[in-house]
């Protein structure tokens, strides 16, 4: 039987430390892999060819968040069925859920792709690479089914308590990228398309990976025969938790891609800052969305379990992880980011380095707000308010929006600098009173509502 882990008992820090580190090792080791890639593109293909690897990033942010967002919305019944020991309807739900994900994974491959390069000019992506950045996207777009099968089947997994599987997978499925990316790269000369195809390769390495691990020892998640069949209640029960997570991301993705269509309009230059640094960005914040992420499981079972009391707990825990780990990322970033992005370009783009390295400087003073924002937003969906988690990638966009079309053209780059930081702080603002109000009120009311029903 593969292990999985319960929640519902023991010390609240140290269940969400150990749920949390393979999650935070895995989206390490994800973004790695891409700041490896975005090294490798600038040092041996040059800026052009790194700014077209990044001039359709805030898109795939946009349609890959919805899809992973939803993945993880589609686990959360799974953890609160796991969480009340309710096996029968745990599977009924993950049937549901690899349902779903299919389709949700053949129409989004299907429009992505013939609207490519129509995408890519919206955006404002600039002439002179063009040619690449359609290259580069279109190879993307293929590897969404891959993506959404890897992040469909870890979810599951997650969800039961068993972050440590996925994380295995996505050591092999980084290192394999690396390597392909470089033999693809280096020598065999393929250009951006190479990074592309690695991509492709590996995200596919990893969802066939967790799917042989789960025939082969998750078999607790596995339907039975009669668990298959499909019901309009349990369908949009899945739906009502997966498809506001997933709007979240694309909610927010809306603000990003506002906000680097007016990046990408000063340049190439710029548009070369931002990739790197949006690289490295996230190499430092996956920390802060996995400790998020690991309050989703933690929240969904322990509502399932009725223990509103570990709820509080455990979002204080969380909250206290998150805060000390801003406090690392201040003492690297401040002192060493130039040096961090001088590893993307060659000696003479000293513009790209600086702009790059100033958002990083900038963006670093407001990771606390970022840490508030990922913990409450990702406890209230696994909580089970999805729709209201909406609300604060509402917020999000909105903020973006503003500093696109104000901020930017104002005072240009250092505006692009602002966009993430204000988002942040207009989503905590919608959020700290949201979590405020289910704590004390909602949460207990709907607890009493259940507990009546099932009294009758």
């Amino acid at each position: 039987m593969a292990p999985t882990s319960d929640m519902t008992v023991g010390s609240p820090t140290r269940r969400i430390l150990l749920f949390a580190l393979p999650l935070i090792g895995g989206n390490l080791l994800q973004q790695l892999y891409t700041v490896v890639d975005a090294i490798i593109v600038g040092r041996f293909l040059g800026v052009g060819a790194l700014a077209a690897v990044g001039a359709s990033w805030a898109v795939m942010f946009l349609i890959m968040g919805f899809c992973i967002g939803a993945c993880a919305g589609f686990a959360i019944p799974v953890a609160q069925a796991f969480g009340a020991h309710d096996h029968a309807l745990m599977r009924r739900h993950v049937a549901c859920s690899l349902r779903l994900a299919a389709i949700i994974s053949l129409t989004i491959t299907a429009v992505t792709t013939l609207l490519c390069r129509h995408i890519l000019l919206l955006v404002r992506t600039p002439a002179d690479i063009m040619a690449d950045a359609h290259t580069f996207f279109l190879l993307q777009l293929l590897s969404i089914p891959f993506i959404i099968a890897y992040n469909i089947l870890a979810s599951l997994l997650r969800a039961v308590g068993n972050s440590r599987q996925p994380f295995y997978y996505l050591i092999i499925a980084s290192m394999l990228n690396i390597v392909l990316a470089v033999v693809f790269i280096v020598f065999m000369g393929m250009g951006v398309a190479g990074v592309g195809l690695a991509t492709m390769i590996s995200q596919a390495a990893a969802a066939l990976a967790c799917m042989a691990y789960i025939r082969r020892r998750a078999t607790l998640l596995i339907p039975r025969r009669g668990e298959w069949r499909r019901e309009v209640g349990e369908t949009y029960h899945i739906l009502a938790n997966g498809v506001p997570m997933g709007l979240q991301f694309s909610i927010t993705g809306i603000g990003i891609i506002m906000l680097q269509t007016a990046n990408n309009s000063l340049g190439t230059t710029y548009v070369a800052a931002f990739t790197a640094s949006m690289r490295v960005k996230y190499l430092f914040t996956c920390v802060f969305e996995n400790i998020g992420a690991a309050m989703a499981t933690y929240c969904g079972q322990n509502i399932g379990a009725r223990r509103l009391d570990r709820v509080g707990r455990g979002l204080r825990s969380a909250l206290l992880l998150s805060m000390a780990y801003f406090i690392i990322t201040a003492l690297i970033i401040q002192p060493f980011a130039d040096d961090i992005m001088s590893l993307f370009v060659e000696s003479g783009n000293e513009a790209v380095t600086s702009n790059a390295a100033m958002l990083m400087r900038i963006a670093c003073w407001f990771y606390p707000a970022l840490g508030i924002l990922t913990v409450m937003r990702y406890s209230i969906q696994g909580l089970g308010w999805s729709r209201l988690a909406v609300c604060s990638g509402v917020m999000e966009m909105f903020a973006r929006g503003a500093v696109s079309l104000w901020l930017v053209p104002s005072i240009h780059y250092l505006g692009v600098c602002y966009g993430d930081p204000v988002a942040w702080l207009a989503a905590d603002c919608f959020l700290i009173p949201t979590i405020a109000w289910l704590y004390l009120k909602g949460i207990p009311k709907q607890l009493q509502q259940a507990e009546g029903l099932q009294g009758l």
